[in-house]
């Protein structure tokens, strides 16, 4: 989602005068006896090719399935084409918001996010171009706004409006959105490419000399990372931005203070009715970065072992903090498994949503003011 944390930013500019993309300097921190020390290096190598460039190659490898699922329904118009194009989408979703905990580098610097995954859709110029024109390429929608490209232009073509059902027919879809939306996938695709590139080849498109980013991260003493520190300060921010944006922004705007202001306009993948599998992949993608392993991988190197260099206590509460935020957004569907378009407008629903804001509000303070601020008292070897 096209969302940027003003809460992270803030950190940022407490603990750090210069980090990512934009800057050569790390954290400043003031000068105080250290209390730890922990050789970062088998936790960076790992979180940057076994994590995020390993999730960064199964978004670009599904986005290949789903390319070739979207041409298939194009060529043939059949149920069972349209279901597994419906469900390409869906794989390939999980990969990108899972990786919404790593938000920064090529994706931000190239405006991949914004290709991707801009939220809302304009349903209006998108019906507009629908009306006016007799055929589409990838060509062409490239250089359409991307409000009327990405992931959710995909999403309403497939699923419709998401209102009363998530179940499109074959027979409620022409030949001409059949088309928008294969275009619409050969774009999506060499975006994912693009960005799988910028972090294993080139981290600028038009500098073939320029390094891959992933060598930025693992080898910090360069223009972005002047030291370990600085690649640390990253990967917790993203963790922070994007418990931030799931908990007061992605559930909590349209939730609104009561059940008289909710705002359904506001929930995001609303057509496909994926919205709790959205916020459960993102506090996963969390995860993911703390442990350093995807789920049901065997343990490896994570934000954890740095955490429980300087005290083991807040480790254990965190992982605790990410597995019943995860388990308290997954709770909000309940027995009747409602959306949660509808979740948000259903009495007994709106307790467990309340929860998971509140699981939420937990995280990001703990990663806040008990992660974070280990940076203040680590010594680098």
């Amino acid at each position: 989602m096209l969302k940027k944390s003003l809460l992270a930013l803030a950190l940022s500019s407490v603990f750090l005068t210069g980090c990512g993309g934009s800057s050569s300097n790390d954290a400043v921190v003031p000068e105080v006896e250290s209390k730890f020390t922990f050789d970062a290096t088998e936790m960076i190598t790992n979180l940057t090719n076994d994590v995020i460039v390993a999730g960064y190659k199964n978004l670009n490898d599904e986005a290949a399935v789903y390319l070739l699922a979207t041409q298939n329904l194009a060529n043939t118009a059949t149920e069972e084409n349209l279901a597994a194009a419906q469900q390409a989408w869906k794989d390939v979703r999980v990969h990108w918001e899972q990786g919404e905990s790593h938000i920064f580098g090529p994706v931000d610097a190239l405006s991949i996010d914004p290709h991707l995954d801009t939220w809302p859709l304009n349903t209006s110029d998108l019906q507009a171009l629908l009306n006016t024109q007799s055929g589409f390429n990838a060509t062409q929608l490239k250089a359409f706004n991307d409000d009327v490209q990405g992931f959710h232009t995909m999403e309403f073509l497939l699923f419709g409006d998401g209102v009363a059902d998530n179940e499109k027919a074959i027979g409620e879809m022409t030949a001409l959105e059949r088309e928008y939306l294969s275009a619409a996938a050969e774009v999506f695709k060499s975006h994912t490419q693009t960005l799988f590139d910028a972090w294993t080849v080139a981290n600028d498109p038009n500098d073939a000399n320029s390094p891959a980013y992933k060598d930025l991260l693992l080898t910090p003493d360069n223009e972005v990372y002047s030291s370990s520190l600085g690649v640390v300060q990253e990967l917790i921010n993203g963790m922070i931005g994007i418990v931030d944006e799931v908990g007061n922004g992605k559930i909590s705007e349209p939730f609104g203070s009561s059940i008289d202001n909710i705002d359904t306009t506001k929930v995001e993948s609303q057509y496909s009715w994926n919205s709790l599998a959205d916020f459960t992949d993102n506090i996963q993608g969390v995860q993911n970065v703390y442990r350093g392993e995807f789920l049901g991988q065997a343990d490896k190197t994570g934000i954890i072992d740095f955490v429980t260099a300087a005290d083991a206590a807040i480790a254990t509460r965190v992982d605790t903090e990410i597995v019943d935020a995860i388990a308290a957004i997954k709770a909000v569907a309940g027995d009747n498994d409602l959306p949660f378009r509808q979740a948000i407008n259903d009495a007994d629903a709106r307790v467990r949503i309340q929860t998971a804001i509140d699981k939420l509000t937990t995280l990001q303070t703990s990663l806040e003011n008990d992660v974070l601020t280990q940076l203040n008292e680590w010594q680098q070897p």
